[in-house]
C-alpha cells in the first residue's frame, strides 16, 4: 500500500484508498493461493486462474475510468519491494537461496504485470473502438427537410466503414419518412477520390432500390477538377454545388414552387 500510495503512482482523483487497499488484499489473498502450490513460472495453470480473472477485471475497469497504462501495471509491480524485503529477511544468510527466490519472484511479478498491462491495452483498444463507432454515427445525422425530402450532410473521410453506417443510416430514414428524395452533401468531406466516389455511388444505388433518388451538393472547384482527372463518372446522378440548389431541385420534382411574398413596402 505504501508504493502503491506515493505520490506518482497513485490517482486519488479516479480510486479511493478504501477501494485500492481492498483491491489489494483481494489479490494478495489469490496471489498466496496461487504460490503455496508451487506453480511459480506458468500462467496457464488452473491455479492462476481466478488472480488472473481478478486482474483483467481490475485492467478493463482502469482503462475505461481512465488510468493509464503505468498506473494499472504499478498494482502488480508495487509488490516488488515489499516481496524482495521478506525474502531478504527470511533468507538472507543463504545468499544463493535468496538470488534464487529473488529471480523467481521478480520473473513471476513481471508476467503478472504484462498479463495486465496487455488487458489494459485491449481495454483501452475497445474503448477507442466504440467511440469511433459512436462518432461515425453522430456524424451521420438524416434529417428531414421537406415532406418527401431527406439530407444527408457529410463531414470527414468516407472510408468502407463509415460508408455502411453511412448507408444504413440514410435507407432507415428513407423508410421511416417515406421519403422520395435525398440529398447527399460532401461540403465538409476534404478530398473525393475513386474510392469516395465508389462509396458515393454505392450509397446512392441503395437509395434507389429503396424507391428514393439522390443529388449531391457540394461539389465545390477544387472538387470537380478532380474528378474530371481521375476520370471519376456521375453523370447517372444529379450534382449541384450547393445544399440550396439542391434543395430547389428537390422541391421541383416533387411539385411544390414557390413565389416570392410581396415586400410590406408595395402592399
Amino acid at each position: 500500500m505504501k508504493e502503491q500510495l506515493r505520490g506518482e503512482n497513485v490517482r486519488r482523483d479516479l480510486i479511493k484508498e478504501d477501494e485500492l487497499r481492498g483491491q489489494s488484499e483481494r489479490f494478495l489473498e489469490q496471489f498466496e493461493k496461487a504460490t503455496a502450490t508451487g506453480e511459480l513460472t506458468n500462467l496457464k495453470a488452473a491455479v492462476w486462474a481466478p488472480a488472473l480473472d481478478f486482474l483483467g477485471e481490475l485492467s478493463r475497469s482502469r482503462s475505461r475510468s481512465g488510468f493509464t497504462a503505468r498506473e494499472t501495471a504499478m498494482f502488480i509491480f508495487s509488490l516488488k519491494s515489499p516481496l524482495v524485503a521478506q525474502l531478504r529477511a527470511g533468507l538472507g544468510k543463504d545468499p544463493a537461496a535468496l538470488f534464487e527466490e529473488t529471480w523467481s519472484a521478480m520473473a513471476l511479478l513481471d508476467q503478472l504485470g504484462l498479463h495486465t498491462t496487455e488487458v489494459f491495452q485491449r481495454g483501452r483498444e475497445e474503448v477507442i473502438a466504440r467511440q469511433q463507432e459512436e462518432m461515425m454515427e453522430l456524424s451521420t445525422p438524416v434529417v428531414k427537410l421537406w415532406d418527401g425530402i431527406v439530407a444527408l450532410p457529410l463531414i470527414g473521410t468516407l472510408d468502407s466503414a463509415r460508408t455502411t453506417v453511412v448507408m444504413e443510416a440514410l435507407l432507415q430514414r428513407i423508410v421511416e419518412t417515406g421519403s422520395e428524395i435525398a440529398i447527399i452533401d460532401i461540403t465538409g468531406v476534404p478530398t473525393v477520390d475513386t474510392l469516395v466516389a465508389q462509396h458515393l455511388l454505392k450509397t446512392v444505388a441503395a437509395a434507389r432500390l429503396m424507391g428514393a433518388d439522390c443529388i449531391i451538393s457540394g461539389i465545390r472547384p477544387q472538387i470537380a477538377q478532380t474528378m474530371v482527372h481521375l476520370a471519376i463518372d456521375l453523370s447517372a446522378v444529379t450534382t449541384k454545388a450547393t445544399m440550396a440548389e439542391a434543395l430547389r431541385t428537390a422541391l421541383q420534382r416533387t411539385g411544390y414552387s414557390f413565389t416570392r411574398a410581396a415586400s410590406p413596402e408595395t402592399l
